[in-house]
């Protein structure tokens, strides 16, 4: 059953400059505005960081603030241990968001990203804090999503699936050092989305479009679908865009806008339920 929760109101925020700071969890790029209109939270895939989202602010409203989720086990949190678990990676994210509840927020996941935000979000309603919408790309619904045991292979096996994927980045694992740094936050990212099998996802109040790359073979497009059973009726919508599982690189502008227009128009200032 959909969750009760009502929508955070706006609130005066601080004094905003689009530039980028960073806190333990978040690299938070601040807009050009005197002070946000909203948040724009945004989860990397497996392996990925923050440094993905990094040119967004370009495309956003200019009372948008993008919050950047930091993973532990890379760039400067290199010395943490990561996280293998999606309850722990979720309620620490959601906990460290509470310090930024002051306006209304989006959350945006790529691949893994998606299934971490979408958890985000279950627990941002349990606390009576719902998002404007729920942006999930190139990953399939939870109880649609077929785990095929990568992070249980060897080195190589991990870094072929990752080639498989597309081309981004994936040069870094051509680099001995770089790989040996890199390598076992990717494994604990395929460790904690391959062991996410709820048995029963909760059904959100609020609203989800998904994105999806017509050429990602390890994304069918039914599966991305299925996220529309996971919030009410008339509140989901799915997009295309051309191109593989990182779709999102060569449409980064043309993405980015589109989730744009969907923040200006916030559709929880006419949802009644």
């Amino acid at each position: 059953m959909p969750l009760t929760r009502p929508t955070l109101t706006a609130a005066p925020g601080p004094v905003a400059r689009r530039r980028p700071t960073t806190d333990r969890w978040f690299r938070v790029h601040r807009c050009a505005a005197p002070r946000p209109a909203r948040r724009l939270v945004c989860f990397p895939h497996a392996g990925g960081t923050a440094q993905l989202f990094h040119d967004w602010t370009a495309h956003l409203p200019s009372d948008v603030e993008l919050l950047a989720v930091r993973y532990p086990g890379r760039q400067d949190r290199l010395a943490e241990p990561c996280v293998e678990n999606m309850a722990e990676m979720a309620d620490a994210v959601t906990e460290a968001l509470t310090a930024h509840l002051d306006v209304p927020l989006a959350l945006f996941g790529h691949s893994m990203g998606s299934a971490i935000a979408y958890e985000v979000a279950v627990r941002l309603e349990a606390r009576r804090v719902r998002p404007d919408r729920l942006y999930v790309s190139g990953r399939a619904a939870p109880h649609r999503a077929r785990p095929a045991g990568i992070h249980a292979g060897d080195d190589a096996g991990l870094i072929a699936t990752v080639r498989a994927l597309g081309d981004y980045q994936s040069e870094v694992y051509d680099i001995p050092e770089l790989r040996e740094l890199l390598l076992p936050a990717l494994r604990a990212d395929y460790r904690l989305i391959e062991t996410y099998r709820p048995p029963r996802p909760a059904v959100l109040r609020t609203p989800i479009t998904a994105y999806t790359g017509l050429d990602d073979a390890h994304c069918p497009a039914d599966d991305v679908g299925a996220w529309a059973e996971l919030t009410g009726p008339g509140r989901f919508d799915l997009r295309t865009f051309p191109g593989d599982h990182f779709y999102l690189v060569p449409h980064e502008g043309e993405l980015v806008r589109d989730i744009s227009t969907r923040l200006r128009g916030n559709p929880q200032d006419t949802d009644e339920g």
